[in-house]
């Protein structure tokens, strides 16, 4: 088994990186093989809108100059998806907005081809807007009929500085239990 994450920070190793290794490490602990993408610094292009995956239904977006379809590939070969942003006026960064526009559309052109793999949200926060953000990166899994696991809170981690976010001692704990549900969920469908 295999999850694949997506951190959607500008920052590689900031606070939402953190994060998404503390769930990681509990999917590690149960011996399921984990990845990380770095949306930072990648050239990641919005929805032209052109409805041409529809058309295709090749499983693929028709651009081409971006690494969009390097993510759906892997999005493809993985058991589970684990999303993770930064909170940016209320909502995920542009890089994962363009993730979840782009590889939503293409996995609904194409029936839905996440189906039933395992999805879950990340978010890091300074203040406020958080659940938003977590809301946005979720509509992906619902609206591809992934199956969503629980926390024991909402899965988001406080912190301002990098780093911060490992003083956030409940947010650490909710992203444990997330890895843990998540490696729990895996092995059940598996």
């Amino acid at each position: 088994m295999k999850v694949v994450a997506f951190n959607g920070s500008a920052r590689k190793e900031g606070n939402t990186s953190i994060l998404i290794r503390h769930v990681l490490a509990e999917l590690e602990k149960e011996g399921i093989e984990t990845e990380v993408v770095h949306l930072a610094g990648q050239s990641i292009h919005g929805c032209l809108g052109c409805n041409k995956c529809w058309k295709t239904k090749n499983q693929r977006c028709t651009r081409n100059d971006d690494i969009i379809n390097g993510c759906i590939e892997k999005m493809l070969a993985a058991d589970g998806i684990l999303l993770g942003s930064p909170t940016y006026f209320t909502d995920v960064s542009t890089e994962m907005k363009a993730l979840i526009d782009r590889c939503g559309y293409v996995a609904k052109a194409n029936d839905d081809m996440f189906k039933r793999k395992v999805g879950a949200a990340v978010v890091a926060v300074r203040r406020a807007g958080s659940t938003h953000a977590f809301d946005t990166m979720n509509h992906l899994f619902t609206i591809s009929q992934m199956i969503v696991p629980g926390s024991s809170y909402w899965n988001v981690g406080v912190g301002l500085q990098k780093g911060d976010v490992e003083n956030d001692l409940e947010g650490i704990q909710t992203m444990k239990v997330l890895g843990e549900n998540m490696a729990w969920l895996l092995k059940k469908l598996h």
